[in-house]
């Protein structure tokens, strides 16, 4: 999958009319790939599927968020595009200049500069200044220029809409399994393993601890069922995400101890999919307890991962 980084900088290839589908595709959800098949099914044998994306995310321009939100960061994104069976990815940046520009004008864009020849958006996407872009506006200028248009009717699990935004809540609940099923795959964090206080191995319990990019959305404090994947080979792991309240911490952590390996991975790059959330964070009298209460941990997180196939929801 080739990545164009802006529309300048967008060469159409020979012969390949371009289908381009618009968004941002935070995550790639089940109704985000429901967009995508469109989008390649309208291409195929005949032209270039084109996905966008945007970077930074909207929000942080028109509402930054107080807290990490991002359900995929820009590389994430791009992955699971290629992995979709997207021909290229247009990354345009948002600011203050995307922020104001008409839905006219960056339609007339798409024409212009990318020579759009099929345009596949969601039912409810909106563009351009205040939003005035609809899938109303789009198919009126598509029909006035023989452009083709699909417009994806959304997508709902268990009688709601599955949305970026949906999801974002059920993480914050920690409600990784509900999660996973409106995503169609675990929920994911990565992260580079670094240097913790070394509490875990103290225990007899070392764990791995992630360096998680700050704008990426970590589930809510509490201990996990979770594969760990690093150099390739993936592990059953339980993960912890919280400030360790026993020792008296305050900063957030994640931190995951592989149930069938100790692997010496410093400096690693790591990724936890989260497949079920065993128990809340909660401060325990004393360090006995708290090895107890690990012990049964480790054993719910064995049980729950031998009922949940690595990396499938």
């Amino acid at each position: 999958m080739r990545v164009v980084a802006g529309v300048d900088a967008f060469r159409v290839r020979e012969a390949r009319p371009v289908h381009i589908a618009l968004g941002t595709f935070d995550g790639l959800h089940r109704g985000h790939r429901a967009v995508v098949d469109a989008l390649i099914a309208a291409s195929q044998g005949e032209g270039e599927s084109v996905i966008t994306t945007f970077d930074p995310h909207p929000l942080m321009v028109l509402a930054p968020p107080v807290h990490p939100f991002l359900l995929s960061t820009l590389a994430e994104r791009l992955d699971l595009f290629a992995a979709a069976g997207a021909d290229a990815a247009l990354v345009l940046r948002y600011d203050q200049q995307m922020r104001e520009m008409s839905a006219s004008h960056w339609l007339d864009l798409l024409a212009r500069r990318i020579e759009a020849r099929h345009v596949v958006i969601a039912s409810t996407h909106t563009f351009g200044r205040n939003r005035e872009g609809t899938a109303a506006l789009l198919q009126a200028w598509a029909g006035e220029r023989g452009v083709g248009v699909t417009v994806v009717p959304l997508m709902s699990a268990g009688g709601q809409v599955i949305s970026s935004s949906g999801i974002r809540a059920l993480l914050h609940q920690g409600d990784v399994r509900t999660a996973a099923s409106w995503l169609g795959r675990w929920y994911t964090v990565g992260g580079t393993v670094v240097r913790g206080e070394g509490r875990g191995r103290t225990l007899g319990i070392p764990t791995a601890n992630l360096q998680v990019p700050p704008e990426k959305l970590i589930p809510g404090s509490g201990v996990y069922a979770a594969y760990a994947t690093i150099r390739g080979t993936t592990y059953q792991a339980a993960a912890n995400v919280g400030v360790r309240p026993t020792f008296g911490g305050t900063t957030l952590s994640v931190e995951a101890h592989l149930l069938q390996a100790d692997v010496e991975a410093y400096g690693e790059q790591l990724e936890l999919a989260f497949v079920e959330r065993l128990r809340s964070e909660v401060r325990f009298p004393g360090v006995a307890e708290l090895r107890a209460q690990i012990a049964a941990d480790l054993e719910a997180a064995r049980t729950a991962l031998e009922a949940a196939p690595c990396h499938t929801a």
